[in-house]
């Protein structure tokens, strides 16, 4: 396969999000579960779902259990998408044209709810191993983080990609000034990538994945080998009024999302032979993701241990400016 073989449309389908499969003893997470906060409300019998290929809908939609789970509690599934990362899905939110975005990135969230974006988190996971990377052609001659200095990298502004990245330089007393910061959403910088407009690029599976194998490529930073701690996380997102009004057609979603991964917990190989339908990639991609064997601990929005963490997390990024001024994430966590 030659670097030009990694499509824009390939890496469209990959770069939806991480394949999340759940661990079956962290399905149901220890929160006030059982305890409903206020009587659960329902004003609509449809629900508009966002999707990317390779993120946590795209195997629901393809399987179509989810649907028939809703199905009966008498709630119909229409999925919104594709999208290539979270921050056109939760424009989507916004904009009122889907009720839920796709469990994408913390981060890029936060940065929609300081400018003003009506949306909250209804929920969380916490994936793992981690596998998002900052990768470079193994013919570059760059060898560790301190060669990027002087190169560009891509990132998506405001998402895994730049925060790792920044995470990195810090981390080597890189000063960030020494590396050019490229922003471009996934589906353009994997041609940039493969055609050597830029010398690397900090992106999550399976996008950086197929990029690795289809370019020759190495890892010079692995999130889940590399950073300190964790600054970013999946969410689940819709908006405030849809969250008030609808909090019981919200739980029903957010249950079926946890029986979703526990299918994903114990089928690891069918979930990624699903995963690669969609992204189109070689078999060898598949077969290293699915030996990951990826889990995932869902949490709910009122999850105190889990809020303190990201908590933490909201303020590196603000101390960094990756999102542009701190922010209280509990205000913006609502538990149904």
């Amino acid at each position: 396969m030659t670097d030009s073989s990694l499509s824009r449309r390939r890496v469209l389908r990959a770069a939806g999000g991480l394949l999340a499969g759940a661990a079956t003893g962290s399905l149901f997470p220890a929160s006030t579960r059982a305890a409903q906060p206020r009587k659960l409300t329902r004003n609509t019998d449809i629900v508009r779902i966002g999707w990317g290929y390779g993120s946590l809908p795209d195997i629901a939609k393809q399987r179509g259990v989810f649907e028939k789970t809703l199905a009966a509690k008498g709630i119909k599934v229409e999925w919104i998408g594709p999208f290539p990362n979270h921050a056109p899905s939760i424009q989507a939110v916004v904009g009122g044209s889907a009720d839920f975005g796709f469990w994408g990135s913390t981060t890029p969230a936060l940065a929609a709810m300081l400018a003003g974006s009506p949306i909250v988190f209804n929920a969380f996971d916490v994936y793992s191993p981690r596998s998002t990377s900052i990768i470079v052609k193994k013919s570059s001659g760059i060898d560790s983080v301190a060669d990027l200095a002087g190169r560009k990298v891509a990132v998506n502004r405001s998402g895994l990609g730049e925060f790792l990245l920044i995470a990195a330089l810090e981390k080597h007393r890189i000063d960030r000034d020494k590396v050019q910061f490229v922003y471009l959403n996934p589906p353009d910088a994997a041609p940039a990538f493969a055609q050597g407009k830029v010398d690397a690029w900090s992106m999550w599976s399976p996008g950086v994945d197929i990029a690795r194998f289809s370019n020759d490529a190495k890892d010079v930073f692995n999130e889940g080998r590399d950073l300190d701690f964790l600054i970013d996380y999946s969410s689940l997102v819709t908006r405030r009024k849809f969250t008030e009004e609808n909090s019981e057609l919200i739980r029903a979603v957010i249950d079926a999302y946890h029986v979703e991964g526990a299918w994903q917990s114990t089928h690891s190989a069918e979930a990624e032979q699903l995963v690669q339908r969609e992204g189109k990639y070689p078999d060898q991609v598949r077969d290293y993701l699915a030996s990951l064997r990826r889990v995932n601990q869902f949490h709910e929005a009122d999850d105190a241990a889990f809020l303190t963490q990201f908590q933490r997390a909201a303020d590196w990024l603000a101390e960094r400016k990756i999102i542009n001024s701190r922010i209280k994430v509990a205000d913006y966590s609502i538990k149904v």
